[in-house]
């Protein structure tokens, strides 16, 4: 006979733990109440002759108090009830010493794992880890209900950022208003920031405004170089000025002033550079900060944008040093490069700019490139109007909003936070049968809408106070002190994310075909992610809340969700035999597609996820083949809104090999050129779920990577 725990886990009977809870309850009655051996037998005769395959835990405890009391041991049954109380009390006690402990040894492979951009033997990861340990008990106790804390445990669902959930004020990702923070000044723990005169300042306040934001936050920002243009245009001047007083002819004063300037954008982007990736958050790592690069932002400073571009592209694609001197890829900030006519063309003005974002590409994977053009198809505002803006941190993307002047506002806006639903669950819980598929799919939306509604409340309570920065001081808003923030939570003024994982294995395990087929298979899975937007539509109706349907960029919950499933439904093949899932509405890694056909058939996807989603491609090394670069790049501009482009990007600090570091069997790191395992001597970059990773993954997000397949070749394209 087995024995069902709380928990789902099945055991073994052991009788030996029923003597020992009546013997603990023994001790606590005078000699008359106590059972004696032959009534202990009896009991144990009873259940085991009950002929059950499985019990529930509860089950067997209902029973032993029932038999105490018939044999007239009613004080004994009376202890064993607050003895099995207190058990439960245990069980819901702080379970966080045992896990912060496993953290500061080293020992915890979720922790270890948890974030490819954080490392967390570092005491400022640690210390963001111990508090969202202690976070995540609290949640886990106080704040969700049994049954989604039951479900999140079980990969149905999962219950993003819970180790940040305990505080009411932390949201999950945004758009800053730079523009706003540095024309209009703003403030720093009460000190005065007043605008800056010169772009090499401009941009040195704008990192000291970026991790302040980021530390009274959780997710990604989004900043874009658009704000940060003006103030090329004022240093500039500054210089014509100083030139015009020295007595030069005007072409002197021009050349000189223009050199000048052209150093100060070198140092500014320099200085920004170094900043946003020395630079340490409240959450133990640098801001997760994603730079928009979009001509189209600016007509009067179009010149002046376009000059920092260059410049940032430049300076990325030579890479920072690592320890040993060696340029190597850097994880932050993400660029976000917007194309347009201007520079897809190549008789456009900007063109130029195009190909050195496509050597960057090449040489250290960013930027990732938005189609203005496809995104002004698919985000229409009430107006009417087309609109383009950037993603928030690596992939959360805003729904359309018109401010009370009627125009298109995304800079200041927000999102609140994401609960994901594992469609491979609710596939296999289905077992085949399309009608229980669809009602087990609505339940398990239900779950998810329930702790969506959890999220808004909560963090409905914050007002300015909590965080001054973002909610008093220009970041998102300007609204008075001990002002809530209510009313940016509705109106369509911020989203919440209803996310999705493992569309492909959904669909296979239901039609027995992939997604991919562009018949049966991609028939049903549009069908799924339509009845997604239906849902967030509806709910939205109801509640004024931005329900918005997400790609989730699942790093280490893709393994959560394999094991679960695992766990739940054993090895089914081609569905739970890998130690991941496949993420959002991608094309399983392994499965062969050019680049071309895999960017079209997402595009079709990607416009089922209005909440954020990104479509990529996995190519070898293109450094010597830009032309390559180039074609995908014209291709993503006509057919897909946002897209990007994975190369590897690695180095070996042993013996200075530079090329793709492997995996093998036991998905383990090496270099093959000396075998050199050691992972702090090891520069490895890959993409993750939208963003670099550089500090390594847990096993079923490495099995991921080590089976991606190649989408194109290294031939012209």
């Amino acid at each position: 006979m087995q024995v069902i725990k709380r928990n789902g886990a099945f055991v073994d009977f052991d009788p030996s733990k029923i003597k020992n809870a009546i013997e603990k309850a023994n001790n606590e009655v005078s000699q008359g109440e106590r059972a004696t051996k032959a009534e202990v037998k009896e009991i144990l005769t009873y259940i085991e002759g009950l002929g059950k395959k499985r019990l529930l835990v509860e089950d067997i405890q209902d029973i032993i108090e029932e038999k105490l009391m018939s044999f007239g041991h009613y004080e004994l049954a009376k202890k064993y009830i607050i003895y099995r109380y207190n058990r439960a009390l245990v069980r819901k006690a702080n379970t966080t010493d045992l896990a912060i402990k496993e953290l500061i040894d080293g020992e915890n492979e979720y922790w270890n794992t948890e974030n490819s951009n954080k490392n967390a033997h570092v005491v400022t990861t640690q210390r963001d880890y111990i508090a969202g340990i202690t976070s995540t008990d609290i949640t886990r106790r106080f704040l969700l209900p049994e049954d989604i804390v039951k479900a999140h445990d079980e990969g149905i669902i999962h219950f993003h950022d819970a180790d940040y959930f305990a505080q009411n004020a932390l949201h999950n990702c945004d758009l800053i208003n730079l523009e706003d923070m540095l024309q209009n000044g703003t403030n720093i723990n009460g000190v005065m920031i007043e605008k800056p005169h010169r772009f090499l300042t401009a941009m040195t306040i704008a990192t000291q405004l970026i991790t302040a934001v980021s530390s009274s936050q959780y997710g990604g920002a989004t900043i874009t170089l658009t704000h940060l243009a003006p103030f090329v245009r004022d240093s500039y001047n500054y210089y014509l000025k100083r030139y015009q007083s020295r007595g030069l002819t005007q072409e002197q004063v021009e050349k000189f002033a223009r050199e000048d300037l052209k150093k100060e954008i070198t140092d500014g982007v320099q200085t920004f550079q170094y900043q946003i990736n020395s630079m340490t958050t409240t959450n133990g790592q640098a801001p997760f900060l994603s730079v928009c690069m979009y001509l189209g932002e600016t007509d009067e400073y179009k010149n002046e944008l376009a000059q920092i571009i260059e410049e940032v592209l430049k300076q990325r694609m030579q890479g920072m040093k690592n320890e040993k001197g060696v340029y190597i890829t850097p994880a932050f900030p993400k660029l976000l490069y917007v194309l347009e006519e201007d520079n897809i063309r190549e008789d456009g003005k900007y063109y130029y700019l195009t190909k050195l974002a496509a050597q960057c590409s090449a040489k250290r994977m960013v930027p990732d490139y938005i189609s203005e053009k496809v995104m002004k198809q698919l985000k229409i505002d009430k107006n009417g109007n087309g609109n383009c803006y950037p993603c928030m941190g690596c992939r959360s993307f805003l729904t359309p909003y018109v401010d009370e002047n009627g125009k298109p506002k995304y800079y200041g806006r927000f999102n609140q936070g994401v609960v994901t639903i594992n469609l491979v669950d609710v596939a296999l819980s289905s077992d085949k049968d399309m009608d229980e598929f669809w009602k087990i799919f609505d339940e398990r939306l239900e779950l998810c809408h329930r702790a969506l509604q959890i999220r808004h409340k909560r963090l409905s309570a914050a007002t300015s106070d909590v965080a001054p920065i973002l909610w008093q001081h220009g970041a998102l808003a300007r609204l008075k002190k001990g002002e809530s923030i209510h009313e940016l939570l509705h109106n369509g003024y911020s989203t919440i994310s209803l996310g999705y994982a493992g569309l492909y294995e959904c669909v296979k395990f239901m039609t027995g075909h992939s997604h991919t087929d562009n018949g049966e298979g991609k028939a049903f899975g549009l069908q799924v992610m339509q009845h997604m937007n239906d849902k967030c539509k509806e709910w939205k109706a109801a509640e004024n809340i931005d329900y918005s349907v997400y790609g989730t960029p699942i790093e280490s919950t893709t393994y959560k969700f394999a094991k679960g499933l695992k766990k739940r439904f054993g090895t089914v093949e081609g569905i739970t035999d890998r130690n991941y899932i496949t993420n959002s509405y991608h094309v399983p890694v392994f499965e062969e597609i050019d680049a071309f056909s895999k960017l079209k058939l997402e595009s079709e996807f990607q416009k089922l996820s209005p909440g954020g989603a990104v479509s990529y491609i996995e190519a070898p090394n293109l450094t010597n083949n830009i032309d390559a670069v180039l074609e995908i790049i014209k291709f993503i501009y006509d057919n897909i809104m946002y897209a990007e482009i994975n190369t590897k990007s690695d180095y070996c600090q042993v013996c200075g090999f530079d090329g793709e570091m492997q995996i093998d069997e036991n998905f383990e790191w090496y270099c093959p050129n000396c075998g050199n395992r050691d992972h702090s001597k090891l520069n490895v970059a890959r993409r993750t779920c939208g963003y670099i990773g550089t500090n390594f993954w847990n096993k079923g997000r490495t099995q991921e990577i080590k089976e991606r397949v190649l989408h194109l070749d290294n031939k012209d394209a």
